[in-house]
């Protein structure tokens, strides 16, 4: 881990300062996701850009409940785009990475387009935790289910 992810996570872990559950959110999303990545065995820049995006994915949920009272998909992916910018432009990341990622911050919640190996995993490592933690309604799992195992095959 490079120390700018280091700092990311100390700045992540102060964004979300007295939410435990968020912070442990994030951390388990960054976990899934580069155990998948590994597995996968995407090169380094994308693990690179999966395990920044996992960190800051859920990025927006601050501002969405502060602006529309709900911390909902369409509104996290609304509101968390320019907030990973900020976040991620402030530490010095670099563009390409920060396009990616800010991409993918405004887009985790949207199953339908998914378009790279990064996508899919941070889709499959918020899944896996949003499961577990009883944060995802029935009609979303089935989709998402069934939209990985189709990729999945489409892969092989």
């Amino acid at each position: 881990m490079e120390k700018s992810t280091d700092i990311l996570f100390s700045r992540m872990i102060e964004y979300y300062s007295g939410n435990p559950e968020q912070i442990q959110h994030f951390m388990k999303v960054y976990l899934f996701a580069r155990l998948i990545a590994q597995r996968e065995g995407v090169s380094d820049d994308l693990m690179r850009i999966l395990e920044v995006a996992a960190i800051v994915h859920d990025i927006g949920i601050k501002p969405a409940i502060a602006k529309y009272g709900s911390s909902a998909g369409p509104y996290q992916e609304e509101l968390g785009m320019p907030e990973a910018e900020t976040m991620l432009k402030a530490l010095g990341f670099d563009g390409k990475l920060i396009d990616r990622v800010v991409y993918l911050v405004g887009h985790h919640h949207t199953y339908t387009s998914i378009d790279g190996i990064d996508y899919q995993i941070l889709v499959e490592a918020d899944f896996l935790v949003n499961m577990y933690e009883g944060n995802m309604d029935k009609r979303a799992m089935k989709m998402l289910l069934k939209n990985t195992l189709s990729r999945r095959q489409e892969r092989k």
